[in-house]
């Protein structure tokens, strides 16, 4: 069976939505994706798809397992941003969607750092049309930053191939060794799209400001397309586990503070992908393994939850905790649909959260790392507080809003429900998953100890939760915004720059006085001498003399000028 590169399938589906109208163009969005998966299947077990270019051979498709796992995930998490954008379909978003998804099938089947870097650049020149499809201020803000970001880890991207080019070292996606300046770019380059800490701002500025759709598919792709680059250039390096387990504690702080419940979603983004990188970090094949499926469980119940936030803003205009509440009454599928995304992410059994997260934390046993097991736990009782109860209860029960919304529409619940359908699948059936690993699979998920500790842990931190409830001693939602990292260039650099501007000023404005006066003075002195029955004109000698005074006088100014600035 022919096959093309995955990534030309988006592409012309992009082409010809763009072309279309009406039905035939939403039809052409949702069938893309399907068409894709076809050619995937077809694809499996290909030879390397090659191109020359400026001398170059770029292997624009090579296939592996851990990219086919990938692949797959990508085309299913654009089919469901495709479907539940149907509810108010539009071109901008939906050729935004295909070029995105585009972008990541480059980007995951590239056989080598150019054509990676190709594709790398275009994951954020294609996604920041669905921040900027909002149409607020804020969000054409959030873009710009957002693509500032973007822009800087591509060019990180660059420099590091170029290193690697002058020092005439293999192009080749395979394992660096973090060591060397280009390994040391890359890292960096691949640590901005993974939100590092310092680095994850983008993430929890960008996705609450996105379109409905827009934070759905975001959430799945650009971070997951991170994760697979550090899969398959960084896997072992050790750096990375500590990395990972700062991430998985750090961002449930703030989220228990945020009042935006699409940002609080977006910390919990940064904290799951804490256990994917503590994964790729440790480096063995549990660990990998781990890694990969938490990552595929995470796009599906992130995106389910991200979905039905998107509803309750679709339907109400608003996404605080403080001003919603009371939803359940007329939202309940949603409601039902979120709570699945919820029981998901806390990593309840039956569900896909348990059966991905676990991997991870067992090989950190297994690898010695006892005091980042202990940071994992940590950190899976956390996401319990602050996705997997704040989420559901502040959206749809705690206090009574008032408001009576209708139910999301149905393309919204159809895409839903998918996710839906694929959480519990996993959950209940986790050998269709892990047949998809990179490696043979001997974990077994459901063993005694494992099921009982969760349900232990579990139970524990729904009682903090409730504890913290009734003596009020949890921070009250409020509106408005929470800086972290961000405060250094939205509040400090503003401010500092503000400070410097008045402190230059106030040096430039005396000199500007000073060579105002010495202008005016020079001109006096030149109508003096050239002026009509003036003094100086009635001897040469004093012409001669004068004229060499103000050129003086002129060219001491100007130095002083040079030497202030």
């Amino acid at each position: 069976m022919i096959s093309v590169a995955p990534f030309l399938i988006f592409l012309v589906g992009a082409a010809l939505a763009m072309v279309a109208r009406g039905r035939l163009r939403d039809v052409i969005a949702v069938a893309t994706p399907v068409v894709g998966a076809i050619n995937l299947w077809a694809l499996d077990g290909s030879a390397p798809m090659t191109v020359m270019l400026f001398g170059h051979g770029l292997i624009l498709v090579e296939v592996d397992r851990l990219s086919m796992l990938f692949g797959w995930l990508f085309h299913l998490a654009v089919f469901v941003a495709l479907v539940y954008n149907l509810y108010r379909p539009t071109k901008l978003e939906q050729v935004s969607i295909l070029t995105y998804g585009a972008s990541t099938m480059g980007a995951i089947f590239a056989g080598d750092l150019l054509t990676l870097l190709l594709f790398w650049e275009g994951l954020g020149l294609t996604s920041v049309f669905l921040v900027l499809a909002r149409g607020t201020l804020r969000a054409e803000r959030a873009a710009v930053r957002y693509l500032m970001l973007q822009v800087l880890s591509g060019v990180l991207l660059m420099c590091g191939i170029i290193v690697l080019i002058n020092q005439g070292r293999s192009l080749a996606i395979t394992p660096l060794e973090l060591e060397g300046l280009a390994a040391w770019l890359i890292f960096l380059s691949l640590g901005i799209k993974a939100g590092f800490p310092l680095l994850h701002n983008w993430i929890t500025d960008t996705y609450p400001e996105a379109t409905e759709t827009g934070t759905v598919i975001m959430s799945a792709l650009t971070t997951k397309t991170s994760i697979y680059c550090l899969a398959s250039l960084f896997p072992g390096t050790e750096l990375l586990i500590y990395i990972g387990a700062t991430m998985t504690v750090f961002p449930i702080f703030y989220a228990v503070l945020e009042d935006d419940l699409r940002r609080v979603l977006s910390y919990s983004l940064i904290n799951q992908l804490g256990f994917m990188i503590t994964g790729i970090g440790i480096g063995t094949e549990l660990a990998i393994n781990g890694a990969v499926a938490h990552a595929f469980a995470h796009v599906m119940y992130k995106s389910l939850l991200f979905m039905s936030m998107g509803a309750v803003l679709y339907r109400t205009g608003k996404i605080g905790a403080s001003e919603l509440g009371g939803l359940y009454r007329t939202m309940p599928k949603t409601t039902i649909m979120c709570i699945i995304g919820a029981a998901s992410i806390s990593a309840f059994p039956l569900f896909s959260g348990f059966v991905s997260k676990a991997m991870v934390m067992s090989a950190a046993l297994q690898g010695g790392y006892d005091w980042v097991w202990l940071a994992l736990l940590f950190a899976s009782a956390g996401v319990l507080h602050h996705a997997g109860i704040k989420i559901p209860f502040f959206a749809f029960f705690g206090h009574d809003s008032g408001q009576r919304p209708k139910e999301a529409p149905k393309p919204m619940l159809i895409a839903m429900f998918i996710a839906s359908v694929m959480c519990i699948g996993i959950g209940i059936f986790p050998g269709l998953l892990y047949d998809m690993l990179p490696y043979p699979v001997t974990y077994e998920p459901y063993t005694f100890e494992h099921v009982l500790t969760q349900l232990q842990l579990l139970l524990f931190a729904a009682l903090c939760f409730v504890v913290l409830r009734v003596t009020k001693l949890e921070p009250h939602e409020r509106p408005g915004v929470n800086l972290d990292i961000e405060w250094t260039y939205r509040w400090l650099l503003p401010r500092a720059g503000r400070c410097g501007y008045a402190i230059l000023e106030r040096i430039i404005h005396p000199l500007r006085q000073l060579s105002q006066i010495g202008m005016q003075s020079s001109v006096w002195l030149v109508k003096l001498w050239h002026g009509p029955g003036g003094l100086f004109a009635r001897d040469p000698l004093i012409s001669s003399a004068s004229l060499a005074v103000v050129v003086i006088f002129t060219l001491v100014l100007l130095i002083d000028l040079i030497q202030g600035f």
